[in-house]
């Protein structure tokens, strides 16, 4: 009897509790939800586009080389001042000292060759020719005078006939050797003009040799020419270098040029000569200041991105920034004095229009409003907030027009 007794206790306290535990529970969903709060500001907003960047130099000096060779000496080091004239390094141009001193031999023997080919072939067998047919005309000449004599001593009786024969044969061999000779002349003159397109051809290729090997030559002495800073010197003395390697890059970097990289969606907004701030990672705390130049005209891929290039001028006064580096930019599209603001997540958006929460004492009431510009973390408000208005911070709550709220403290 007892023991049933204990029992009955013991199923009404569970009973009880369990009671207790549901009209806990009830009264705990009834219990209005704690929603942070915050207040309409009145401050200075800026729109901008942030992204990744690559400073440049504007107007680099590269220095390659130009022939196969060994780096002979090397005068000065990467990072420093450079002035205009001075002397970098020089390669061993030992090689191409012998090659142009054999091209110019060459190129003199090709304009021997031109200057013979211009005059109608070689000297001495163009003189010999013209004397030669000179004699023959005035051997012509002399055996016509002869001729027309002895045709009036025959006729007087005075010359014989033989005599007449003799001169007539003699006259026809001279003319024959004056047209032989002509021929000759002509030969020769036609051998001259294809010799002289030859010549010609042979000492145009023989100069071009000549002035290739001088300016190979003359890049043998890497030499600065502006006033700046030698910022790359990838070789050593002893160095073997290739046709085409980079010997070394100087520019003056007072003014440099910074690659922004934009993604697509924000092309539309860019404009020449907005404002920029750049800082780097490795100058923490430090900011420099530009201006866009080149908005781009196209889209190309960068690594997993679509985006534009946007060639951006940098002031760079204490040659801190230096060249190939990776920056943050800041592009500056827009900028508000003294307009009111809310924060994004306060905002909410139902069929294009955007609304807040506004908290009238322990309820909060729904309001639309219109937005202007927007910075990472906040809206400008153009029309549905007065300064001063309490606006509720959604967080994880389901907020609803007319709810009860309790204000989180702190808030």
């Amino acid at each position: 009897m007892a023991e049933n007794i204990r029992q009955k206790k013991v199923i009404l306290l569970v009973i009880a509790g369990l009671a207790v535990l549901l009209v806990a529970v009830i009264a705990l969903r009834r219990k209005p939800p704690e929603v942070a709060i915050t207040g309409v500001a009145q401050e200075d907003l800026s729109e901008t586009i942030t992204s990744n960047g690559k400073v440049e130099p504007i107007a680099p000096d590269t220095a390659h080389a130009e022939f196969p060779t060994f780096v002979a000496k090397v005068f000065a080091s990467e990072g420093q001042a450079v002035h205009r004239g001075e002397q970098i390094l020089t390669l061993d141009a030992g090689d191409v000292q012998s090659q142009l001193a054999q091209a110019r031999t060459s190129l003199l023997a090709a304009q021997t060759d031109l200057r013979n080919a211009r005059a109608g072939g070689s000297l001495d067998e163009v003189a010999q020719v013209r004397g030669s047919l000179e004699q023959a005309r005035v051997d012509v000449e002399s055996l016509q005078r002869t001729e027309k004599a002895l045709e009036q001593l025959v006729t007087q009786h005075a010359a014989t006939e033989d005599e007449l024969s003799q001169n007539q044969a003699a006259l026809a061999k001279a003319r024959s050797r004056v047209q032989e000779l002509e021929q000759r002349k002509e030969a020769l003159a036609q051998k001259a003009t294809s010799m002289a397109e030859n010549s010609g051809l042979v000492a145009k290729q023989a100069q071009e040799q000549v002035t290739s090997l001088e300016e190979k030559l003359r890049s043998a002495d890497v030499i600065a020419q502006t006033d700046g800073t030698l910022y790359s010197l990838p070789v050593r003395a002893g160095d073997y270098v290739k046709v085409g390697d980079v010997l070394a890059e100087m520019a003056d970097l007072h003014h440099v040029r910074v690659r922004a990289f934009v993604d697509e969606p924000d092309l539309g907004r860019l404009a020449p000569n907005q404002a920029i701030q750049v800082t780097w990672d490795a100058k923490p705390g430090r900011t420099w200041a530009g201006r866009t130049q080149q908005i781009p005209k196209q889209v190309v891929p960068h690594g997993m991105r679509s985006v534009g290039e946007v060639l951006c001028s940098v002031e760079n006064d204490k040659l801190e920034l230096l060249p190939n580096t990776n920056v943050e930019v800041t592009i500056l599209i827009v900028e508000r004095r003294n307009v009111l603001v809310v924060p994004r997540a306060a905002v909410r958006e139902d069929g294009g229009k955007r609304y807040v929460f506004v908290v009238l004492g322990d309820s909060i009431e729904r309001r639309d409003i219109s937005v202007g510009i927007a910075s990472a973390s906040k809206y400008e408000v153009l029309s549905g907030l007065q300064l001063n208005d309490r606006i509720a911070l959604p967080g994880d709550h389901n907020l609803r027009d007319g709810m009860t709220i309790r204000v989180a403290e702190g808030t």
